[in-house]
């Protein structure tokens, strides 16, 4: 469940999302007007999706105004037609028009029919709008992210490790963690994230389904950080901290574990410990290097110093002296031994 933002379709839009997945629509853009999702415009289906894509996506991108863009495809899912969800956001606009778009797109996917939605696209410039951009996105997302020097070094150990029988003379190499997969939204996030879209990611288990799922996805302060860590439930949390460190600007990721004591059920306490290992290697997966990696109780520790202290540990420069020991009280007088002459 994404954080919403209580902004709905009205009821004109609602009408149009009802009849447009009949095939002859192509493209519809949506915005935010009057605290509502409104139509603004729509065009029919001229050629096939690739030759009508910059045709009639150009005009609707406008220089420093965000919009949602609902583009049919021409292949077929169970639903129906495929469509593309494009937000554009750009770079130029507000704080406030970025959050609240980022924050609405949920509520848009839902009342046009999630299941309708197979691709999306965030885009910040108008060269990601174009059907090169567009390919180019898909290439991205589809292709493996790059190692970390952390994973080739795993990769090398699983490459080196002998396969075992069971025998009672063979040992077993112990569960290290449970891998949960992560819902698409998260995979999503994750991608804005590494893109520099959103600085702060909060993610939940769901228990039964056993998968992670995105909670919220915004741009916050540090000083907003603390109220974001639920006092009821365990979550898991990625926050970039842009601070200085010996004259240098430094923009580095913290994973967070945050579980609230015992007001957990205990199955919590341990599927989110458990999961905790496998999901950071995910996150680095994704392009995002992780700078450290904590655990707290409360959001009340999430203070400047204290991350400020946990990815600089201050440096002792302390060296202790080497004290003799002393021998024994009684062990009499020291005895001087001549050298024997060497004939």
């Amino acid at each position: 469940m994404s954080h919403q933002t209580g902004i709905k379709a009205n009821p004109e839009l609602l009408k149009f999302f009802g009849k447009c997945k009949d095939g002859k629509t192509r493209v519809l853009k949506v915005a935010i007007e009057n605290e509502e999702l409104t139509l603004v415009t729509h065009s029919d289906v001229k050629r096939d999706w690739e030759k009508d894509y910059d045709m009639q996506m150009r005009p609707l991108i406008e220089e420093s105004t965000p919009c949602y863009i609902l583009y049919r495809l021409d292949y077929k899912i169970p639903t129906g037609y495929a469509w593309l969800l494009l937000s554009w956001v750009p770079e130029s606009a507000t704080v406030r028009q970025k959050m609240l778009y980022a924050s609405t797109k949920a509520t848009l996917k839902l009342e046009f029919g999630s299941g309708h939605i197979k691709e999306e696209l965030n885009a910040t410039s108008k060269d990601e709008t174009t059907l090169q951009g567009y390919q180019k996105h898909r290439i991205d997302f589809s292709a493996p992210a790059p190692l970390t020097s952390r994973e080739e070094e795993l990769a090398e150990i699983r490459k080196t490790e002998v396969k075992t029988d069971f025998g009672i003379d063979t040992k077993q190499q112990t569960l290290g963690g449970i891998n949960c997969p992560i819902s698409e939204p998260t995979a999503q996030a994750l991608h804005d994230m590494r893109r520099g879209s959103y600085n702060y990611l909060q993610l939940r288990i769901d228990l039964e389904e056993e998968k992670i799922h995105l909670v919220k996805a915004a741009n916050i302060d540090l000083t907003a950080l603390p109220a974001q860590i639920p006092t009821d439930h365990a979550r898991y949390h990625l926050y970039i901290f842009k601070h200085h460190h010996e004259g240098a600007y430094l923009e580095s990721v913290v994973f967070i574990y945050s579980m609230p004591g015992y007001s957990c059920s205990i199955r919590e306490r341990m599927m989110y410990s458990s999961c905790k290992g496998p999901f950071s290697v995910t996150i680095e997966k994704h392009g995002i290097e992780v700078a450290k990696k904590l655990e707290i109780d409360s959001g009340t520790e999430l203070t400047e110093e204290f991350l400020h202290e946990e990815l600089h540990p201050r440096k002792l420069n302390l060296r202790p002296q080497f004290s003799k020991p002393k021998g024994p009280p009684s062990r009499g007088a020291k005895r001087l031994t001549k050298p024997q002459a060497v004939e």
